[in-house]
């Protein structure tokens, strides 16, 4: 569930920074041997800064299908097209195997998709410095 709330930039930037720190340890990992905790920041990265935007904008998604609501609100705000929300939706499933399964992702996941999380991430701070 979308609720409305005051909006908060203060928020929004401290998540910013949490953001930083999570890029700073993806140079530090190797893509073959890690590729499942690169996926994982990759999803933690989006889902953050998915969540700053409609901080920004006085939206918080809460409840039982919170990250699926999160990607739903963000793809009506026209951000990133509608491949890049598949690409998204697909991480959150891997990643959710991943953490609640124990399913490992691979490095060939990486390879075909790195380029389009990079993109989404670029598209998704562009809107944040735009609406800040």
């Amino acid at each position: 569930m979308i609720i409305n709330i005051t909006p908060d930039k203060e928020k929004a930037k401290s998540i910013l920074e949490i953001i930083q720190i999570r890029e700073n340890t993806l140079k530090k990992l190797n893509k073959n041997q890690d590729s499942t905790t690169i996926a994982e920041i990759y999803y933690e990265i989006i889902k953050e800064l998915q969540t700053a935007i409609l901080l920004i904008k006085g939206k918080k998604s809460l409840g039982k299908d919170s990250h699926k609501n999160l990607i739903r609100e963000i793809s009506n705000q026209n951000i990133i097209s509608n491949y890049e929300i598949s690409v998204i939706d697909n991480l959150r499933i891997k990643r959710n195997k991943s953490s609640y399964y124990g399913e490992q992702i691979p490095s060939s996941y990486l390879k075909t998709n790195e380029p389009t999380l990079k993109q989404i991430i670029t598209k998704l701070k562009e809107k944040i410095r735009e609406i800040l």
